[in-house]
C-alpha cells in the first residue's frame, strides 16, 4: 500500500470529522457516557479492524478512547487508514460538521 503525501493526507482530512494528522499518523479521541459504552464501541470497531486486517493503536481510560492509525508496512498513512477512520466514525456515529 502506497504511503500518502502530507498534501494528500491534509486534503482527505478536510472530509474526515474529528481526526488530525501528526507524528506520521491519524489521531482522534472519543468520550462516551460511561465505560460500558466505550467498551461496546471498541468491540464494534474491533470487528471492522479484523475485516480490514488493519489494527489501530488505541488506549482506553474509563470512558475515553484514544485512537492512532498508521500503516507500519508503508511507514506512514495510507488509504487503508482513511478507510478505517471512516468506518470508526460511522460506528461511533460522529456528526458531520
Amino acid at each position: 500500500m502506497k504511503k500518502l503525501t502530507e498534501f494528500e493526507i491534509n486534503k482527505k482530512l478536510e472530509k474526515l470529522v474529528d481526526w488530525e494528522y501528526y507524528d506520521n499518523a491519524l489521531h482522534t479521541d472519543f468520550e462516551f457516557d460511561n465505560f460500558k459504552d466505550c467498551m461496546s464501541a471498541m468491540n464494534r470497531i474491533a470487528f471492522e479492524c479484523e475485516a480490514l486486517n488493519h489494527h489501530p493503536e488505541w488506549t482506553n481510560i474509563y470512558n475515553t478512547l484514544d485512537i492512532t492509525l498508521t500503516t507500519h508496512d508503508a511507514d506512514g498513512v495510507t488509504e487503508l487508514d482513511f478507510k478505517l477512520a471512516k468506518a470508526i466514525n460511522n460506528i461511533v456515529e460522529v456528526e458531520e460538521e
